[in-house]
């Protein structure tokens, strides 16, 4: 059964979090990140009459202070530095992974990802001090190290949230990760913490390369469930009910971060999964109620159109929101406007732009998803 609150009693409007600062920052003309996603998703939301202000929250930068509480401070201060000059000398470009390994220098190198952290902090706050639930999908920046930039991932957002939490004494707490890529980063840094317990649902033969189920019965509260090419979403609803729930619930958590990038998706252009946003959205019904609190991050995903309409539609189900068959007029001039220089992007398909929903996207549970499955169970219970 969920815990019980024992702070301030629930707030029931969610709160949402944002920033101007993600509308015109890129990572690189020909970066998978070159593209809008946190300033598509609050202006659809916006443009459908979804967001009353009231529960609008503009995420702050993060302090180096507050960004020490994980990452090593001569990291940070790397950071701030290359953001600076738009520089690093070799040396530290190899030593922090900075203009290197997929994680260039840009202009907002720092406050780009320090922001998404504040976000995260700021949300775990929200959550201790009474929000039921909180949405953040410029958070969710899972790959990033106390030391070290990876996989696009400067800061670690949800370590910072998570520990915030802690800090301010929620626990236990379940962080579920249903990125396309394995979440390594938080789930190394709570590898021997019996307060956190991490799932991680991704991809097996993608980078990092890292979730193997044997790596996780290792550890004191992780479980990794990799899928391969192909997961459909009835292999999805599978997983989701016979590990990723059950798994949980036993944990008896006070809060449920949520890690939801949405490059599962079939028609995102880094993975090889092929799933519809309402799988997404089933996740999101079924498992908000572990929980007397919630964070909902972003994550992953590299096609625009599929991005946007997969996160507004999370917000819309954590608000009990109805998605309309077709967008309005102001809805659809939103999609419309965007420009995706990636071939996909070429002659989107009308359904990008008139619609949220995805058509279900179903197929046979495969032998090889129902076999990793029971071998993750048996190794946590081995555990």
């Amino acid at each position: 059964m969920p815990a019980t609150s024992s702070l301030t009693p629930r707030s029931a409007a969610p709160h949402f979090i944002a920033s101007e600062i993600y509308r015109a920052s890129r990572y690189g003309a020909k970066h998978p990140l070159s593209i809008p996603r946190v300033s598509l998703v609050a202006d659809l939301v916006r443009a459908l009459g979804w967001l009353d202000e009231t529960v609008y929250r503009d995420g702050p930068i993060a302090t180096p202070e507050q960004l020490a509480r994980f990452h090593d401070p001569a990291y940070i201060a790397a950071l701030q530095r290359a953001e600076r000059d738009q520089t690093l000398p070799e040396a530290e470009r190899r030593r922090w992974n900075i203009g290197a390994g997929g994680n260039p220098i840009y202009g907002e190198v720092f406050r780009r990802p320090a922001t998404a952290a504040g976000s995260s902090l700021l949300a775990a706050d929200l959550l201790a001090d009474g929000v039921a639930a909180v949405h953040s999908p410029a958070g969710g920046t899972h790959h990033g190290r106390p030391d070290r930039a990876s996989g696009f991932c400067y800061l670690n957002d949800p370590v910072l949230g998570i520990l915030r939490l802690l800090d301010r004494g929620v626990t236990p707490i379940v962080y579920i990760d249903l990125d396309a890529h394995h979440g390594d980063g938080v789930e190394a840094a709570f590898a021997d913490d019996p307060r956190v317990l991490t799932i991680s649902l991704h991809q097996e033969d993608l980078w990092p390369r890292t979730g193997g189920i044997e790596r996780a019965q290792a550890l004191t509260a992780a479980v990794n469930l990799p899928v391969p090419s192909g997961f459909n979403d009835d292999e999805f609803a599978y997983v989701l009910e016979a590990a990723i729930l059950p798994l949980a619930a036993e944990h008896a958590p006070a809060a449920l971060v949520l890690q939801c990038g949405v490059d599962g998706l079939a028609e995102d252009p880094l993975s090889g999964l092929a799933l519809s946003n309402g799988a997404y959205w089933r996740a999101l019904d079924l498992l908000r109620g572990l929980a007397p609190r919630l964070l909902l991050l972003g994550g992953g995903g590299y096609n625009p159109y599929a991005v946007a309409r997969a996160w507004t539609g999370l917000w819309a189900r954590l608000n009990h929101l109805d998605i309309p068959g077709r967008l309005p007029p102001a809805g659809e001039a939103v999609l419309r406007a965007i420009a995706w220089r990636h071939r996909l992007g070429r002659n989107p398909p009308e359904a990008w732009m008139t619609t949220l929903a995805d058509p279900p996207r179903g197929g046979p549970i495969r032998e090889p998803v129902r076999a990793m499955v029971r071998a993750a169970l048996a190794g946590r219970a081995a555990a």
